[in-house]
């Protein structure tokens, strides 16, 4: 049985109370070249889920040049690996990742480009300047330690995959999170918020069918259709969608459907996810799913297989941290990008709205409200078992890890806020709350594949 702890998923949040403001923004400051540079590094390799090689030495070689103790390997995933500073109690634990989109041109363009890059891969969801900023955080913590003489540890966890392969699920299966009292963790945005927001559970997995191949015009009777297997289910899938929640989210891509249209296919394979805010309704849809396509394989005479690829739980929102992070972001404030950065950021922001709606404001912050978001991640596991916080190029970077600094040194301050957060925790989950990973016992795809 996992420890009942907090997971404070940080979205953008900063508590200031008995920090020495000085000490943080010389901190930040002396080290903002060097991870400035590690956020544009990263950005460079970028390389796909369980690909990370690269880009997670480059964030241990770091942090063990300040004197961390690295371990490598965690979980049997080579790019996974944890970074820890000081000794005994609180342990708060800060989330990097690291991982690229696949399918993307590495631009700095405002528009779309051809992949151009030996990767395939592109940093379009910000993961380069992610594990940098945590990076960055775990550095200014650890000097606020030693400087101080406070007793406590600050452990950074390298977390690869995050891009649909589900990594932080199987470091927490292996309870690498276990005796953690409180997490910080954050992620770019095009707002400044510090929200209690949930998500979406999920699930996903890859049908295969198999059936016989033939020519389709000379002898079709001798055929059975791997592709027919493949859209039996799909249809059967989409009237499923009637009888299903309405909070509910079924998708699904054919990954494989045949090489040319005079010959049967003799092998078809479709992806599926799964979501809904609640993990046992992902469980009960998704065995839904497995009996259409095990209907299908019947009426059509083929046969099925299929491969859980990951699961997710949903996101679970601590609000006694929250509200905190909340308030002192509101004190910190956003951040301001030049004239050249702000037309930069127009033309990217005219390619996805109305061209007569005005962009945001960066320096605004969101009012503190409880949210959901329709998507999933798998810092959502993390957060059933450890207290946590969530989210906002390189000035981002720079307020996300004064962001997680200072939030970090006023729970070391404050360690009542951490037995508030547990208790909040175990009042959410329940006390027979038991964690199991939505993936079952698969070892971790280190063959990924991404659609």
């Amino acid at each position: 049985m996992y420890k009942k702890q907090i997971f404070l998923l940080l979205v953008l949040s900063f508590a200031n109370l008995n920090i020495n403001a000085e000490f943080l923004e010389r901190s930040i400051d002396k080290n903002k070249e060097r991870f400035s540079k590690v956020a544009l590094d990263i950005w460079e390799f970028a390389e796909m889920g369980y690909q990370e090689t690269k880009s997670s030495a480059l964030l241990a070689s770091e942090l063990e040049k300040e004197g961390f103790k690295i371990t490598k390997n965690v979980a049997n995933i080579p790019t996974a690996f944890i970074a820890e500073y000081g000794s005994g109690g609180p342990i708060i634990g800060i989330l990097g990742e690291f991982d690229a989109l696949p399918g993307l041109a590495q631009s700095n363009s405002p528009f779309k480009e051809e992949v151009n890059n030996e990767t395939g891969a592109g940093h379009a969801c910000g993961h380069h300047l992610f594990g940098a900023a945590s990076a960055w955080a775990a550095v200014t913590i650890k000097e606020w330690l030693e400087n101080n003489n406070v007793a406590g540890t600050v452990r950074f966890y390298g977390t690869p995959a995050e891009e649909g392969g589900s990594g932080k699920v199987y470091m927490v299966r292996e309870g690498l999170f276990d005796d953690v009292d409180v997490v910080l963790h954050w992620h770019p945005d095009d707002t400044n918020s510090a929200n209690s927001r949930s998500s979406n559970s999920n699930k996903s997995a890859r049908f295969t069918f198999k059936g016989i191949s033939s020519h389709a015009a000379g002898a079709p009777e001798q055929g059975r259709s791997a592709l027919d297997g493949v859209e039996s289910m799909n249809m059967m899938v989409n009237l499923l969608r009637e009888h299903i929640p309405q909070e509910s989210r079924i998708h699904y891509v054919i990954t494989k459907g045949g090489l040319a249209p005079n010959v049967v296919p003799d092998l078809a394979e479709v992806y599926y996810y799964v979501r809904h805010p609640k993990m046992h309704m992902v469980e009960e849809l998704f065995s839904r799913v497995i009996k259409t396509a095990e209907g299908a394989a019947i009426g059509t005479d083929t046969k099925m297989t299929y491969e859980v690829m990951h699961g997710n739980y949903s996101l679970l929102p601590n609000e006694v941290i929250q509200k905190i992070m909340h308030k002192n972001l509101l004190k910190f404030g956003g951040i301001k990008y030049s004239k050249a950065e702000n037309e930069y950021a127009s033309k990217i922001y005219k390619t996805l709205v109305k061209p007569s709606l005005e962009i945001g404001s960066q320096e605004f912050i969101n009012d503190y409200k409880i949210s959901h978001s329709y998507g999933s991640t798998d810092v959502g596991d993390v957060s059933w078992v450890v207290a946590g916080g969530t989210s906002i190029g390189l000035k981002g970077t720079e307020l996300a890890a004064k962001t997680i600094s200072a939030t970090a040194i006023e729970i070391f301050n404050n360690p009542y806020l951490i037995n508030d957060a547990k208790k909040e925790l175990q009042e959410r989950v329940g006390e027979d709350f038991q964690y199991k990973a939505l993936l079952g016992d698969r070892m971790p795809p280190l063959n990924y594949r991404v659609n």
